[in-house]
């Protein structure tokens, strides 16, 4: 953006999403129908069958296996890079042999 027309341009598109933002966040909220149940009681009917147990257990299990993973990837790499850093001297112990 080294022009003065990006820039304008760019703030045009800035400006206009700020206000469709703040066009779509008050603008005024439809009532609801009589059967028909509003945002608050929504989640709080959607957060009491939330069961804080079995969502610990799951969220344990699923980091240690993500921590045994990176373990296991450290040590791969670690070995990948120590054949390579081996090989590097490899070839260039030979070059020097070669030069010499």
């Amino acid at each position: 953006m080294k022009g003065w027309r990006s820039k304008l341009i760019f703030m045009f598109i800035l400006y206009f999403a700020g206000f469709a933002t703040a066009v779509y966040l008050l603008a005024p909220q439809p009532d609801a129908e009589p059967g028909q149940i509003n945002g608050q009681e929504a989640l709080q009917s959607r957060f009491a069958s939330f069961d804080s147990q079995e969502f610990i257990t799951s969220f344990n299990s699923g980091l240690h296996k993500s921590v045994n993973l990176g373990k296991e990837a450290a040590l791969h790499m670690s070995k990948y890079i120590k054949e390579k850093a081996k090989d590097s001297e490899l070839i260039k112990s030979s070059q020097n042999e070669s030069n010499t």
